[in-house]
């Protein structure tokens, strides 16, 4: 059955050839003139807004082609769904055959969450809050962290990820990591998605981060980032999956640290190089596509898409370690205040990223892989639960979920009258967002996201995931 409330807009966007249907909380979306397309399914609550930019996004990705050979299987997206800057909308997942799409990865390469408890009580923390924020303050936003590594070091962040950064801090270590428990670091290394370690390259690094020896002090490391990036702190109000939970390390009243941040400017080095190479090679005389969403074809260019996939890597190892950092400097805080605190990792997993699956390649944008058994950490707003989940691994969606609830509201429109609104209104009362720019807060208010519930809801009703728990936010650090 389809909203009444959405016939308007479906039969406008069917005068513009967007053939679009409804059925059991699944939106099918097509480009009427192009029959031979995969349909691409959009999961999204019954309640949600449909949005039209989004739509035809999503619609203008299943047509993505290249003429010499390589093609689109299956387009899907996640509940979180919302248009993106770059062409592609938020919360799509796409699978390739014979081809990658840059585009649909874009520059904020491995964006992910990372998931880390603590035997504390809410009690506890509150009592050193103000200590706590002021330490890593000066650690997030004054440049007080030292993360500074030896040339060999950074070499083997860039081509093995945590895992040859791990190794090499081991021989020689440098910075802040000189207080951490090295052993702890190994020892977690299977909780991040394939070990946190891909085999990148050191020709697709920035050249000034990878020098042939001296000391490397890398500004971007164990920084947050802007955006819908955070560092947040908060406490698991509901385990509802104990088996799992138990297994896991994860018990009701314990403190969670969550961490969503990613490649930073080596992302958007690697991501922009990607977008203009692969229109560069587009075929001479042939029509640039009206997406504008230029693929790699391995009939063509097997070389350019064997490079574009190492150059992904390299800077989805630089935000495994990224994310890593960022949570040994708050666990370090947190063993500075109250002693000798374990705070082992539940699981670090990546959005915007590429990987071998199926017939080819799936690419998730705003998205997360959700395999049999794997865990799953989808965020709130800072003023709405967090849930960890573990994925059930549903071809239907390509074994993927949301990451996240998605925004209802943009940025440039928070901008303009967040301003005007009150912090009711804004969703901020009561919410405690440690930042420096008094926009970031607004840009990032509540009110700029759809409700959680809903698109956890509609993920566990579909079969992609099942809730092993929940989290609820004390305080959020927004760069």
């Amino acid at each position: 059955m389809q909203p009444s409330n959405l016939s308007r807009l479906l039969r406008a966007l069917a005068r513009q050839g967007l053939d679009v249907q409804y059925n059991n909380s699944s939106y099918s979306v097509r480009w009427a003139d192009s029959p031979d397309t995969p349909i691409a399914e959009v999961l999204l609550p019954e309640s949600f807004p449909v949005e039209a930019k989004a739509l035809k996004q999503l619609a203008n990705l299943a047509t993505v082609k290249h003429p010499a050979g390589g093609h689109v299987c299956r387009v899907c997206a996640t509940p979180d769904f919302h248009p993106g800057d770059a062409g592609v909308a938020i919360g799509s997942v796409v699978e390739t055959a014979g081809q990658v799409i840059p585009a649909a990865v874009g520059s904020d390469i491995n964006c992910g969450m990372r998931l880390h408890v603590a035997d504390l009580s809410v009690e506890q923390f509150l009592a050193q809050r103000d200590r706590f924020v002021e330490l890593m303050k000066g650690d997030f936003f004054f440049g007080k962290r030292d993360v500074t590594m030896t040339a060999r070091t950074m070499q083997a962040l860039f081509q093995h990820g945590a895992i040859g950064w791990l190794d090499a801090m081991l021989d020689q270590p440098t910075g802040s990591i000189v207080q951490s428990d090295l052993n702890q670091l190994a020892r977690e290394s299977d909780r991040i998605f394939l070990n946190g370690s891909m085999a990148g390259h050191l020709r697709w690094a920035p050249e000034e981060l990878v020098p042939e020896a001296g000391l490397i002090r890398d500004g971007g490391l164990a920084t947050i980032g802007g955006g819908n990036h955070f560092v947040e702190v908060q406490w698991i109000e509901k385990v509802e999956h104990r088996s799992l939970a138990y297994q896991w390390g994860v018990r009701e009243g314990q403190l969670a640290f969550m961490i969503h941040s990613g490649s930073r400017n080596v992302g958007k080095y690697i991501g922009g190089m990607w977008r203009d190479r692969a229109q560069a090679l587009w075929m001479e005389g042939v029509k640039y596509p009206n997406s504008r969403l230029f693929p790699l074809s391995s009939a063509t260019h097997p070389e350019a898409v064997a490079d574009y996939l190492q150059a992904e890597v390299t800077a989805a190892n630089y935000a495994f370690v990224n994310r890593l950092l960022l949570a040994e400097l708050l666990r370090l805080r947190l063993r500075q205040i109250h002693g000798d605190v374990e705070a082992p990792l539940v699981y670090d997993l990546p959005h915007n990223i590429t990987l071998p699956e199926r017939q080819g390649w799936v690419t998730r944008k705003g998205a997360c892989p959700a395999h049999v058994g794997q865990p799953v950490i989808i965020p709130g707003s800072m003023g709405a639960p967090s849930y960890l989940l573990v994925g059930l691994g549903n071809p239907d969606w390509c074994c993927s979920a949301s990451h996240g609830a998605g925004r209802s509201r943009s940025r440039f429109d928070l901008s303009r009258k967040g301003n005007q609104e009150s912090e009711d209104e804004l969703g901020l009362t009561g919410i405690d967002c440690i930042t420096l720019r008094e926009e970031r807060r607004i840009e990032e208010a509540p009110a700029a996201y759809k409700p959680i519930a809903p698109v956890i809801d509609a993920q566990v009703q579909a079969g992609l995931v099942q809730v092993v728990a929940r989290m609820r936010p004390i305080l959020t650090f927004k760069a």
